[in-house]
C-alpha cells in the first residue's frame, strides 16, 4: 500500500495539522468543549498514528499523499486490525475528515480527498423506555430505600432530558419560578451552554423529595457507576427486560416530547 505524490507542502503533514487542531481544541475546553471530547480527540489520533507506522511504515505522510483510499484503508484497519467497534471507528474515521477538511478550508489542500467519504455508524440503536413503562417504573414500590432513590433519579432524568451529570451538579439555586411555574436554569456541565427547564409536576415532586436545606446539591454523593448497578436491579424488579443506562432516560424524554 503506497501513499506517494511528486509534490511537496513544505512539510506540512497529516499529523501536523492534526495536532494542531488538537491544540485549537484544548484552548476551547471549559468554554464551549468538553474535556471528554479532547479525550476522544487525542485517542483518534493515537490510532492514526499507529496506523500509519503499522500499515504503510511511515511516522506521517504529507497532505499531497492523501487519496480517498487512504481514509478507507484506515477504517478497515481500525474494524479488522485493531478490533474496535463500530462506534469508535466512525468517530475516528469522522475526526480524521474533519481534520483535512479544515486543512482545505484553510488552504492547505487545492482539492479534499475525503469529502464523499461516509462511514456508517453501525452501533445499536439505544434504548429508552415508552410512557406505560414509566408509569410502571413510578408505581412501583420498593422495600429498598436505595432503589427507590434511583427510580426516582431516572423518573426525573424522563422528565426534564438533563445527563447524569447535570443530575448530578442539580442544586437549589437552579430552581427558579417563573409566572408561577417551576424551572431548571443552569448551564450543561459538557458545554457550559445554558439551558431552560421547564419542570413538571413529577419532576417538582421529585426534587420536592429530596431537597435539603443544610446542602445545595438535590443529591449529594451521587456516583454513576452505584447508579448504573442499582438501576439494572430496579429494572429487573419493574419487569423491564431492556438494556437500560441513565442516559436512556434522555433518550425517553425526548421521545415522550416528540410523542406530545
Amino acid at each position: 500500500m503506497k501513499y506517494q505524490s511528486n509534490q511537496s507542502l513544505g512539510n506540512v503533514t497529516l499529523l501536523t495539522i492534526y495536532d494542531a487542531d488538537i491544540q485549537r481544541l484544548e484552548n476551547r475546553v471549559g468554554k464551549d468543549r468538553a474535556a471528554n471530547t479532547l479525550k476522544a480527540f487525542k485517542q483518534s489520533r493515537k490510532y492514526l498514528g499507529e496506523f500509519l507506522v503499522g500499515s504503510i511504515c511511515r511516522e506521517d505522510i504529507e497532505l499531497l499523499e492523501l487519496t480517498p483510499q487512504f481514509i478507507n484503508d484506515f477504517s478497515t484497519w481500525l474494524s479488522a486490525d485493531r478490533g474496535l467497534r463500530g462506534g469508535t471507528v466512525w468517530l475516528a474515521t469522522m475526526q480524521l475528515k474533519g481534520v483535512v477538511t479544515r486543512a482545505h478550508q484553510r488552504g492547505l489542500l487545492t482539492w479534499n480527498p475525503f469529502a464523499g467519504f461516509r462511514q456508517a455508524k453501525n452501533i445499536r440503536p439505544r434504548e429508552y423506555l415508552n410512557e406505560e413503562e414509566i408509569g410502571i417504573l413510578m408505581q412501583h414500590s420498593f422495600s429498598k430505600p436505595y432503589l427507590t432513590k434511583a427510580r426516582d433519579i431516572f423518573v426525573l432524568g424522563c422528565f426534564t432530558g438533563l445527563s447524569f451529570v447535570d443530575i448530578q451538579e442539580l442544586s437549589l439555586k437552579a430552581i427558579v419560578v417563573v409566572n408561577g411555574a417551576n424551572w431548571i436554569v443552569s448551564k450543561r456541565h459538557k458545554t457550559k451552554v445554558p439551558f431552560e427547564v421547564k419542570l413538571l409536576p413529577p419532576a417538582v415532586n421529585i426534587i420536592k423529595k429530596y431537597m435539603r436545606d443544610d446542602n445545595p446539591l438535590i443529591f449529594p454523593g451521587l456516583q454513576y457507576r452505584t447508579l448504573a448497578k442499582q438501576l439494572k436491579i430496579v429494572m429487573r424488579l419493574c419487569g423491564i427486560q431492556k438494556r437500560i443506562s441513565m442516559h436512556c432516560a434522555r433518550h425517553s424524554f425526548a421521545v415522550m416530547a416528540l410523542n406530545r
